[in-house]
């Protein structure tokens, strides 16, 4: 495994976690679940371009989703 792949999983997991907690917080699914899928998805990704866009789209998903809900 990469080490880049460890500390950007690692990252992103910390932020979900945040995430995951200040949803729970204020009752808000979209925070909370978007947390969640932070926390998960980078079990499932191979390379650190990746890792880093799909995090990036996840943590910007409750600003998105606010905007237009």
């Amino acid at each position: 495994m990469n080490m880049a792949l460890i500390l950007w999983g690692l990252l992103f997991s910390s932020i979900g976690f945040v995430y995951f907690v200040y949803g729970k917080k204020r009752q808000n699914l979209v925070i909370r679940y978007t947390g969640v899928a932070l926390i998960v998805f980078p079990y499932f990704i191979k390379t650190p371009a990746m890792l880093v866009l799909i995090g990036l789209l996840l943590m910007a998903l409750p600003k998105i989703a606010s905007r237009y809900y």
